[in-house]
């Protein structure tokens, strides 16, 4: 509605594009008079700047001569175009000066996926956005070993404001290592909500993280459930349990890959069976304390056709997750239709090991100079005073 009302365009449209899986990119397809495609885009960003938040504001602007109709007369969205990541990349602005600013350009330009940045792009106009910002700031603390808070990126966007902020930043964080194990491994912050809300609510699905591949042609379900066991014994969140002790205090145990054994449940179905069949197979419950927190089921709906569901409870994973885990068991999986073990080097560091890092980072709540405790005090002063639930109309219950 903003964009119709720039005086340059006839026809507008607005879609949330996931050309890469979980990375949702609004994108405007815009149509001039008389499909005129001279359309500027520019000020048409400007247009967009001036009134929306810097979040709704696309990230790509795609001019058509006219937008794509379905039999229907609506909007065929199927047929509207992909970005093209070198339309989304100004790079032919100013360079970088010296060979910080060529590292950061370079820096933007591989976290973004676009071929080149310049030091007066914006990186929210290049597609930028919170979750590609964290990982960018986490690239500058490693390659240039500083540290700066995410905030920072917002309020320089560019690079070449960027590297005043990194002039004057401090030296990064203690890297993460592999680490000794102690006895017990204490439980990251994340785990320990996900552990805290298991004991509370009792086991349920509520964060089962389920993906399911399609496979077609001819399958060997034992060298599936071998290369499964492989990629378990690799990552060891996979094989993890989480014991409470009688003294109160809790551990997250790895079980050792001698003990660990996957086993693949196969289910044969019909075609019309098969969503309520992974339905019924994603609502399982994990008991966190015995269960491995994967569960893989290979439904078999044709001679050739089968759908492998690997549902894994988030205390072992995110959405980002699935990315390694997907290409670990292709890799595999080949490994073993080829009569061998998979070929892998050992992972440098565990979650184990970054459990006892954050530890160490965050520090003791006993004392008053750790980082802990200045992010509680933070924390304690911004919320005080709010109040325990908005007041706000609604139509139904609390």
């Amino acid at each position: 509605a903003v964009l119709g009302r720039h005086p340059g365009l006839a026809q507008v449209a607005v879609i949330a594009r996931e050309d890469q899986p979980g990375d949702k990119r609004l994108t405007a397809y815009l149509v001039g008079p008389d499909g005129d495609t001279t359309v500027d885009t520019e000020a048409v960003r400007a247009h967009a700047a001036g009134l929306l938040p810097e979040y709704m504001v696309p990230t790509a602007f795609i001019v058509l001569d006219r937008l794509p109709l379905t039999n229907n007369n609506k909007l065929d969205r199927r047929a509207l175009p992909a970005p093209d990541p070198t339309t989304t990349a100004a790079g032919t602005g100013r360079g970088p000066r010296d060979p910080r600013e060529e590292i950061l350009c370079g820096l933007l330009a591989e976290i973004l996926g676009v071929p080149a940045v310049g030091i007066d792009d914006s990186f929210f106009e290049l597609g930028g956005h919170s979750l590609l910002a964290t990982r960018l700031i986490s690239r500058i603390r490693s390659i240039l070993g500083v540290e700066l808070p995410v905030r920072t990126l917002f309020e320089a966007p560019t690079v070449a404001t960027l590297t005043d902020r990194i002039a004057e930043a401090g030296s990064a964080r203690a890297a993460l290592t592999a680490a000794e194990r102690p006895e017990r491994v204490p439980l990251s912050p994340a785990q320990n909500r996900l552990w805290f809300l298991n004991k509370l609510e009792g086991a349920n699905a509520t964060y089962n993280v389920p993906v399911a591949f399609r496979i077609t042609g001819d399958l060997d379900a034992s060298v599936l459930e071998t290369a499964l066991n492989d990629v378990v014994i690799r990552h060891e969140s996979l094989r993890t349990v989480f014991r409470e002790f009688d003294d109160g205090g809790s551990a997250q145990v790895v079980l050792g890959t001698d003990v660990v054994d996957v086993v693949l449940r196969r289910v044969t179905c019909s075609a019309d069976e098969l969503a309520s069949a992974l339905r019924d197979a994603g609502e399982y419950a994990f008991d966190l304390a015995t269960d491995l927190p994967i569960r893989p089921t290979l439904f078999t709906v044709g001679p050739d056709e089968h759908v492998l569901l690997l549902l894994v409870h988030h205390i072992a994973s995110d959405g980002t997750s699935m990315g390694p885990l997907g290409r670990d068991l292709e890799t595999a999986f080949r490994a073993r239709l080829g009569g061998v073990a998979p070929g892998w080097s050992p992972l440098p560091v565990q979650y184990a090991d970054y459990a006892l890092w954050l530890h160490g980072l965050l520090g003791s709540e006993e004392d008053p100079s750790s980082l802990v405790n200045g992010q509680l005090d933070f924390w304690t002063k911004t919320l005080e005073g709010i109040p325990d639930q908005l007041e706000l109309p609604y139509d139904r219950p609390r």
